[in-house]
């Protein structure tokens, strides 16, 4: 493989790399994307995700450029509001607890949209996210919590997408290629060692984006960072993102940056497989729990269900599940709600329960304590707020005064047969820590100044997400700071020995 020429080598295929490749080659520079997975698993978390993007956007015209195919009748039967840059910097704020790094923040906020139109020349088609961010009143759907748009096909169809656009665009691809370290020295980031089918081969390169995602996939780097517990979780998608891109980058200087002690961390189906499936997808997520309540197995509840909106607290409730007794919960629906329920519930995989009567339910919770479950859901039942009207497209402040743990927004009674309980464990989405870059998507050593070189974009840049993740945003960050880091990176690609990049 020392015969590839000289240009930009993009570590990892999944939309942050893949969006680099495609930005690097506009700039004329040659391309090798190094995929770990084989040709069948490529993709990284993108083909695990629901292809959600949250994006910016001042109103339908906005919505139009990002949506040409979007119809006459969608827009009649639909408020799709406006989520402003304002916005979405103050969810991004607030979501962090006030912690993130607010020059990636305002490269994510101010480029979302830019970037998505950018991504729809490479055939990128969004479409409306009604089956999971919208629900139908009085005949008319409104779209909730800032996020409207996702990639048609989810995440699967994105990564398609963008592997035909480097295609066409003459980007090298070669799967089953582990990149194993960088080659550097003095002068910076010369290239990458890697391994395939056994072999070990140099490949030279001016510059080197890394996207090769976060270290979620990797145990014993997750009881290390993450803590005690943290090796029990399962893996949501992909099981080639063990931190390599990370580690190399940390053995040749780069500074550790982020809340490595984070990640995004969801409810899981309990009986899930250790690693994502493709042919299930985001499947095995259960994210419909604002509209009832979790159970642990000493039949307790332990988090506001009602919170805020799903997609504002979904990627914090897996932690909070993981520290259940059992590392699981059950969460509990009645038919008043059933009919809301997100897709996921259907599917066959599922671990389910039914009943016609709380007492028979109870006796169905697998490692539950039954009689101190029962006494749990009564006590919720009395405490429910009836008076003010439930309302799923807004927080509607339909509530529970006076118990422990409130359910503060969406709270209605669980006493209409027939019941319905699904478990959950922790499935793991990526880890927060990461590398720290600057404005152009260039790696920072330990002493804040760029390796010349080497760059970054996707789930193993540090500094973005503390704590919690608004829903839409990883994919958004994928593409903005894989088209910088692609373009810094494809102009130093072009550039002359001795040249600066």
């Amino acid at each position: 493989m020392n015969d590839v020429a000289a240009g930009v080598v993009v570590v990892g295929a999944g939309n942050a790399g893949l969006c680099a490749a495609l930005a690097a080659r506009e700039q004329g520079a040659p391309v090798t994307v190094l995929e770990r997975a084989p040709e069948d698993e490529r993709g990284g978390n993108t083909r695990f995700t629901a292809g959600a993007i949250r994006v910016a956007y001042g109103g339908i015209d906005d919505l139009r450029a990002l949506m040409p195919d979007l119809s006459t009748a969608e827009i009649e039967r639909t408020d799709f509001g406006s989520y402003r840059e304002d916005q979405f910097f103050d969810d991004m704020a607030r979501v962090t607890d006030y912690r993130a790094d607010p020059d990636l923040v305002e490269l994510v906020v101010r480029r979302s949209r830019e970037t998505l139109l950018w991504m729809g020349g490479f055939g990128v088609r969004l479409v409306p996210m009604y089956g999971r961010q919208a629900f139908k009143v009085d005949g008319r759907f409104k779209f909730w919590g800032g996020l409207t748009v996702e990639a048609s096909g989810g995440g699967p169809g994105l990564s398609d997408t963008l592997f035909a656009a480097a295609e066409r665009a003459g980007v090298t691809v070669h799967y089953g290629a582990r990149a194993m370290a960088l080659i550097h020295g003095d002068d910076g980031v010369r290239g990458v060692r890697m391994r395939k089918a056994g072999v070990t081969a140099d490949l030279p390169a001016r510059a080197v984006v890394l996207a090769a995602g976060g270290f979620e996939a990797n145990a014993e780097w997750r009881t290390r960072y993450l803590g005690p517990g943290w090796d029990l979780a399962k893996v949501r998608g992909s099981r080639f993102n063990t931190g390599d891109g990370i580690r190399m980058a940390l053995d040749a200087g780069a500074m550790a940056y982020g809340n490595w002690s984070g990640c995004h961390a969801v409810g899981w189906d309990r009986n899930a497989p250790p690693f994502g499936d493709l042919a299930v997808g985001d499947g095995f997520q259960k994210h419909s729990y604002p509209l009832g309540i979790m159970i642990n197995a000493r039949g307790a509840r332990f988090v506001d269900e009602g919170a805020d909106f799903r997609n504002y607290t979904y990627a914090k409730y897996g932690r909070a599940v993981l520290e259940q007794p059992g590392q699981f919960a059950w969460q509990i629906f009645d038919a008043r709600v059933a009919p809301l329920l997100r897709d996921e519930y259907r599917i066959r995989q599922a671990t389910r329960v039914t009943a016609d009567s709380l007492e028979d339910l109870v006796g169905k919770l697998d490692g539950v304590d039954g009689p101190a479950a029962l006494a749990t859901i009564r006590a919720y039942n009395a405490a429910v707020d009836t008076a003010t009207p439930f309302d799923a497209n807004v927080k509607d402040g339909r509530g529970t005064p006076g118990l422990a743990i409130p359910k503060s927004n969406w709270a209605n009674p669980i006493d209409l047969p027939p019941f319905e309980a699904y478990a959950v464990t922790c499935g793991i989405t990526f880890t927060f820590g990461g590398l720290k870059i600057d404005r152009q998507g260039q790696v920072l050593d330990t002493e804040d100044v760029p390796i010349p070189g080497l760059h970054a974009a996707g789930e193993l840049i540090g500094g973005l997400f503390y704590h919690n993740y608004p829903g839409g945003t990883g994919l958004m960050s994928g593409a903005v700071f894989g088209r910088i880091a692609g373009t810094s990176a494809g102009l130093r690609g072009l550039a002359k020995e001795g040249e600066a990049g």
